[in-house]
C-alpha cells in the first residue's frame, strides 16, 4: 500500500472492492496461407493451322476422263445424274521433288509405268475394282494375316503377299528412305540403333518413358496421303501411293476369341504391321510430334528420344521437381498429335533404381541388364559343349548370324 492510500484510507475510510479487470492475452492468431491450388497446365496455341478440307484447283474439274482410273463424282450444284472428273494431277509441287531427288509420276499410268507393272495389276494390288477399295475376303486380300498374343490382348500381323511386297520395297528404297525424319527418332533409322536411343539418358537423376498404343494402327490413310502430299506429289498420285502402302481388313475377319472389338482399328485403311514402309511412313508421320516434344524437353532443360513408339525424357533434379507439370503438356501434345497414350506403361524411374531404356541400362554408362548378358553367356557356352543345333530354340534359319548380332549388341 503507498502513502497516498494511506492518507485516503485513514480520512474516508477502506475503498469499496473493485474488480481488477486484466486485459484478455490475444489469441495467438496463426497465419494461415491459403491451400495452394493445383492448376492444369496449358499449351500455347500453335502457329499453323492444318487445312481440314481438300479445295481443288479452279481448273480442275473437268466433263471428260482426264486419264484413266480417274473417278468421277456427282456435282451437286448441278443437281444431276451427269458426272464430272476431277483432275488431281495439277497440284503437284516439282521443286519440292527435285529438292529430295524422288520419281516423277502424277498419273496411275505414270506409277504402274515406274513399278514395271500393268496398269489393271496396280489397281488390283490396291482393290481399286473392290466396295470401298477392302478385300471382299481374307483369301482376296494381298496380305496374310497373323495374330500374336501379347500381354493384354493381340496383336495382328499384316504381311504383304510378293507382288505388294515389291511394290512397297521399291517405295521405301526410291521415295520414302530419301525423306529426311526428326533427329529425335532413332526407331529404323539408318545408322541408329536402340543403343543411339538410349546414349543421351546416360547418367541422369530421373528418366521418364511413355508408350503410344496402337502406333501403326494411329497413323490412318488421310495421314499417309499428306506425307506423299508434302514432299510435292499431286493428290492423285499420293492416293494410289498410300492405297499401296496401307490396309484395310476384310469385314469378316475373324478374331481368336470371337469378339469385334479389336478389330475396330483395323476396319478403316491404316498402317499395316509387317510391311516394310509401315516403321518409314510411322516416324513421318510424327515428325510434327518430335518436333514438339523435342521444343518442350529443351523448355525443361530434359533431352528426348523416340524409339518406334517409345518416348523417352531425362533430366536433373530440377526436371524430377517439374514434372508434376510436365507430364501433363506431354500427354496433351500426344493427343493433339491425334495418338494415344498406353498409361499403364509410363515409368519415372530415379538413378537409384534400374533405369532401363529400350533394353539397355543407362545409369552410369551404357550397359545391357545382366540376365540378358547371363542368358547369353549360357548359349554360348552350351554350344561350345553340345553344339550350336542344341541351343536354337527358336529355328532360326541362319542361327550363327543370329548369335553374332547378339554378341555385337552386347560389345
Amino acid at each position: 500500500m503507498g502513502l497516498f492510500d494511506f492518507i485516503r484510507q485513514l480520512f474516508f475510510g477502506p475503498a469499496p472492492d473493485r474488480a481488477v479487470v486484466r486485459p484478455e492475452p490475444r489469441a495467438n492468431v496463426e497465419q494461415t496461407k491459403p491451400p495452394r491450388v493445383f492448376r492444369k497446365p496449358r499449351l500455347s496455341p500453335l502457329r499453323y493451322h492444318k487445312k481440314k478440307t481438300y479445295t481443288p484447283p479452279e481448273n480442275a474439274d473437268v466433263g471428260s476422263l482426264p486419264y484413266k482410273l480417274a473417278r468421277p463424282y456427282e456435282l451437286l450444284r448441278y443437281r444431276s445424274e451427269t458426272y464430272h472428273y476431277l483432275d488431281m494431277t495439277q497440284d503437284g509441287d516439282s521443286a519440292k521433288l527435285d529438292h529430295f531427288d524422288l520419281p516423277v509420276f502424277s498419273t496411275p499410268e505414270d506409277i504402274a509405268h515406274w513399278l514395271n507393272l500393268p496398269l489393271g495389276k496396280l489397281a488390283w494390288l490396291t482393290h481399286r475394282f473392290n466396295q470401298s477399295d477392302r478385300p471382299d475376303d481374307v483369301n482376296d486380300s494381298h496380305y496374310a494375316y497373323h495374330w500374336l498374343p501379347k500381354r493384354n490382348g493381340f496383336r495382328l500381323i499384316e504381311a504383304p503377299r510378293p507382288f505388294l511386297k515389291m511394290a512397297q520395297q521399291q517405295i521405301l528404297q526410291e521415295i520414302l528412305n530419301q525423306i529426311p525424319v526428326h533427329g529425335a527418332a532413332h526407331g529404323f533409322v539408318t545408322g541408329h540403333s536402340p543403343v543411339t536411343n538410349a546414349l543421351p539418358h546416360t547418367g541422369k537423376r530421373v528418366v521418364v518413358k511413355f508408350d503410344l498404343e496402337n502406333f501403326y494402327g494411329s497413323v490412318n490413310f488421310a495421314r499417309v496421303v499428306s506425307i506423299f502430299r508434302s514432299v510435292g506429289y499431286c493428290r492423285e498420285a499420293a492416293l494410289w501411293l498410300a492405297r499401296l502402302t496401307t490396309s484395310a481388313i476384310p469385314i469378316n475377319m475373324p478374331f481368336p476369341d470371337g469378339s469385334l472389338r479389336p478389330l475396330l482399328p483395323y476396319i478403316s485403311r491404316h498402317l499395316p504391321q509387317g510391311a516394310a514402309t509401315s516403321p518409314a511412313l510411322a516416324n513421318l508421320s510424327a515428325f510434327s510430334l518430335d518436333v514438339r516434344l523435342s521444343g518442350l524437353a529443351r523448355a525443361f532443360d530434359a533431352d528426348y528420344t523416340r524409339y518406334a513408339d517409345d518416348l523417352t525424357f531425362s533430366g536433373s533434379d530440377q526436371f524430377l521437381r517439374s514434372l508434376r507439370v510436365f507430364i501433363p503438356l506431354v500427354n496433351q501434345i500426344i493427343r493433339s498429335e491425334r495418338f494415344q497414350v498406353n498409361q499403364s506403361k509410363r515409368r519415372v524411374l530415379r538413378n537409384n533404381q534400374q533405369q532401363k531404356v529400350t533394353g539397355v541400362v543407362v545409369n552410369e554408362h551404357t550397359n545391357v541388364p545382366r540376365k540378358e548378358f547371363d542368358l547369353l553367356k549360357a548359349i554360348l557356352t552350351n554350344c561350345l559343349r553340345q553344339g550350336p543345333a542344341s541351343q536354337n530354340r527358336e529355328q532360326h534359319p541362319d542361327f550363327a548370324s543370329h548369335l553374332r548380332g547378339r554378341i555385337a549388341y552386347v560389345q
